[in-house]
This record gives C-alpha cells, structure tokens and sequence, in this order.
C-alpha cells in the first residue's frame, strides 16, 4: 500500500495494563489508488418498505437470519440522521423463514438506519441491538430476541433523559477477554460525547466503564459508522477506534479491568466525517480514516 505526506504526530496519552505503549502513532495521506476495495461504500441491500436510507442486517447461525427497520413515521422532529423520518417498528426474518414485527408505542421510534445482529451471550440465540428513543427522553440501547416465535424486548439502557439527545454504537466485540460480546457506545457525540461500554450478563446490559471526549457522528449525515476495532497489540483482545470530540483525531482506546484507557490520539489535518475502517493485516495493524474534505489516512505505527 501506497502512502504520501506524513502528516500531524499524536501523543500517546494513557497507559494500558501498566505498560507505556512504546511505539508512536502517526498519520500519513493516502493515494487514491491505495485505498481498500471496498473503500467507504455500505454493503447491504435496502430494507423492503423500511426507511429510505435503511438496511438490512444478516446474520449467519441463530434463530435470527435477517432484521431491518419499517414503519416510517415523522413522529419525532429530531433528523439528527439527515431527516425527520424515522421507525417505527422492527422486522425480523427466522432462521426458519418466518417474518415477525415489533410495533413501538406512538412516544417512541428506532433512531436508527440498520440493527446489529449478534449473539451477545454465547446461547446460540441471536440478539437485535438497536437505538431506541423516546419524544421526550431521548435515546437508548435496547436489545430484541426471539420468544416463542415473537419479538420482545431483552434487555436496556436507560433513556439520556431529555428529548432529541442521542447515541450511536462503536462497536459490538469482546474488548474484554471475558465470555460474552460488550457493546460500546458514544453518548450524544454532538455535545461532549462519551464512550460507554456495557456487558450483557444475564439477560441485563451492565455497565462496566466510560471515558468521555468522543465523538462518532456528524449532526445530520447518515453516516454512522465512525469507529472500528481491531487488535493492535496482538493479545488477542481487540482495542477501539474513535474520533475525538472534535473529529480532529483518532482515539484508539482498551478495555482492561474494568476501565477504559487511551493507547494512542492520532491528529489528522481535517475532520474526520467518514468511516473508520480496521486494517487487514495481522501483522501491520493500522487504520484508514476519511476526512471530510475528501482525504484519506492511514492511521499506524
């Protein structure tokens, strides 16, 4: 891979486990010609009579094989995703090929463009993690699964508390060595961001720590996937890619006893407003970050 114009160092800020990370981090430009395959498109197809900008989620195994947002409605104002059209309710394909729906009360909608599919405690059962909100309280992480053939709600977060404050989901990985998936989020990203992670421990979401200064969204853009994981210390254990509360850098952060800890802050010279994508090499972990004024970096050792 090809790069140009190192740009803007980091500070490594914090510690991990103890130990000082040892090496630094840098950003460097990339030329169009090296940027991955997939490059920054979404792959999925729309969902069927969903929302505009919404699509489907697959899954392989479970009892869950597909879900996707439906429902339509201009209830809540907020158009924090680029309009006021929201969900109102949540589809779902079996593994067997049955189609179930869940129907939010009228002071509700999913605040979302796409549900995550993932079996977060190991069961063999799939579970549907989405952004829920409420008129006048605001956003929440709420967890769906399958009960005797019906949608119903497993577990979640409480409301932020106060109308049009939202979330959106980091990440969805084991960032701590434990049993189980935790699920990692930005706390309203537009106004001080913080980054939150909780277990699913027994059918109840637990919070096990958060560290503030992040932000993955810009007010308005449909594009919420600013943030990645990979394991950048190959212990086996993936650390989390975030922006800073500006957009101005990249945080790669740790899950390590209970506490969140920043290995490295990355200054790039823009905003970052696209997708953070994890490099695909075991043994040149790195990161590629669209700016958005158009360019791209390479976010590495």
């Amino acid at each position: 891979m090809r790069t140009r114009l190192i740009v803007m160092t980091l500070s490594v800020l914090a510690v991990l486990g103890g130990k000082a990370a040892a090496e630094d981090w840098r950003a460097e430009r990339m030329e169009a010609a090296a940027l991955p395959s997939e490059g920054f498109s979404e792959i999925g197809r729309p969902a069927p009579d969903g929302l505009p900008d919404g699509l489907v989620a697959t899954a392989q195994g479970g009892d869950i094989a597909e879900a996707w947002y439906g429902g339509p409605t201009r209830r809540y104002g907020h158009a924090i995703l680029g309009d006021a059209v929201e969900a109102g309710a949540l589809f779902a394909r079996t593994a067997g090929g049955a189609i179930v729906t869940l129907w939010l009360p009228e002071s509700e909608v999913f605040e979302d463009r796409t549900p995550r599919l993932a079996d977060l405690d190991g069961d063999g059962r799939t579970e549907i993690v989405t952004i829920r909100s409420s008129l006048t309280n605001g956003a929440a992480v709420t967890i769906y699964g399958l009960e005797d053939g019906v949608l119903k709600q497993r577990a979640t977060t409480d409301f932020i508390g106060r109308s049009n404050r939202w979330l959106n989901i980091a990440a969805i990985a084991d960032l701590d060595g434990t049993p189980g998936l935790e699920i990692a989020h930005v706390r309203t990203p537009h106004i001080g961001g913080t980054l939150i992670v909780h277990g699913y421990r027994n059918g109840v979401l637990v919070r096990i720590a958060a560290l503030d200064g992040f932000s993955n969204h810009a007010i308005g853009s449909r594009e919420m996937r600013l943030s990645a994981i990979l394991d950048v210390d190959g212990d086996g254990r993936v650390e989390l890619a975030v922006p800073s509360a500006d957009r101005r850098a990249l945080r790669i952060v740790g899950l390590d006893r209970g506490r969140l800890a920043e290995i490295a802050s990355v200054v790039v010279p823009g905003t970052i407003g696209k997708p953070v994508l994890p490099g695909s090499s075991a043994s040149d972990p790195h990161f590629v970050v669209g700016l958005d004024n158009g360019e791209v970096y390479r976010i590495s050792r």
